[in-house]
């Protein structure tokens, strides 16, 4: 995708979430979003993909991230589970199982391979392109009061 160019911090105030989405890229991915009270002080206001995550919380339409870089940088297998999260649509959620049986390799019944699904939605690196708040029983990498306003635009 071409809309993730720029190197830098990225940030805008949300009064929906009542703090900033702050975006890193790097090398053409987006390396982290994250929600803090305060930007970066070197942060800028304007990238295309800020732009879209600033439409989604408008709630005016379906906005999906599919198409947007996300450097994973963690172990594959966590890795496979973050791609299937990104494969849920908007407005639907899944359980933890449900989520470790669609990713391969995983089984549903296993403890450790559902405990493995719960660390990668805990280190997701990109909550809202990575929508980790539709995985209804599983942590989200967003802050709760974030997570839950999320749940909410999209009525889950």
């Amino acid at each position: 995708m071409d809309e993730v160019t720029d190197a830098g911090i990225y940030a805008q105030e949300s009064s929906y979430l009542d703090r900033y989405v702050q975006l890193g890229v790097a090398s053409g991915r987006v390396l982290r979003v994250t929600f803090p009270d305060t930007p970066e002080p070197d942060a800028e206001a304007d990238h295309p993909v800020l732009e879209r995550i600033f439409e989604y919380l408008d709630g005016l339409e379906e906005i999906e991230f599919d198409d947007v870089q996300v450097a994973l940088t963690m172990p594959t297998d966590q890795r496979s589970v973050l791609e299937q999260v990104r494969e849920i649509p908007y407005g639907d959620q899944v359980d933890v199982r449900t989520l470790a049986r669609m990713t391969p390799d995983l089984d549903p019944d296993d403890d450790e391979d559902v405990n493995l699904v719960r660390t990668a939605l805990d280190d997701n690196p990109a909550p809202i392109l990575i929508p980790d708040h539709r995985v209804r029983d599983g942590p989200s990498a967003a802050p709760p009061p974030v997570e839950q306003k999320l749940r909410s635009l999209e009525g889950l």
